[in-house]
């Protein structure tokens, strides 16, 4: 018997990820709305930003960069500079441990922390290294001592 592999989207061989999910995109954008409010001068987010990682495109749901300006005049398609966090959030049609896999390749290019989101459980994975990571769920307060951040959990699922 044949078993036939699942279509995949333009959306998904462009990006290299899931369709984003209603839930994903309603996290996604609590999340950097509730950053930027508390973290706005220390840092610049950036929603899936192309960033050149191991000599490959990998697009991080949201990246937290260091406070920089916009140039408006000047454009990239590539971030000229790795972010200090990324923040993956898991889709219906993912598997955690691929998010994990993502994980480990932004450590290896530098990145100081990686946020694994999972809104079915209203919990975050806060990676500081490759299998170290923090779970914080249940409205308690993220902290994320590689970038000074903390930040209250219920906002980001509501």
């Amino acid at each position: 018997m044949e078993t036939l592999a699942p279509e995949i989207s333009d959306y998904e061989l462009e990006r290299g990820k899931p369709m984003p999910s209603l839930n994903h995109s309603i996290v996604q954008a609590n999340s950097i709305f509730e950053l930027k409010s508390r973290y706005r001068k220390q840092f610049r987010f950036m929603s899936e930003i192309n960033i050149e990682v191991a000599g490959r495109i990998m697009v991080p749901d949201i990246g937290i960069f260091p406070a920089m300006a916009a140039d408006m005049a000047n454009d990239s398609i590539v971030a000229q500079q790795l972010p200090l966090t990324t923040i993956e959030i898991l889709s219906p049609s993912q598997a955690l441990s691929e998010l994990i896999g993502k994980a480990n390749a932004y450590f290896q290019a530098g990145v100081k922390s990686c946020w694994i989101v999972l809104p079915e459980v209203s919990g975050i994975f806060v990676y500081n290294a490759p299998g170290k990571y923090t779970f914080f769920h249940d409205g308690e307060t993220l902290i994320d001592p590689a970038i000074g951040v903390e930040l209250p959990l219920a906002p980001l699922f509501e």
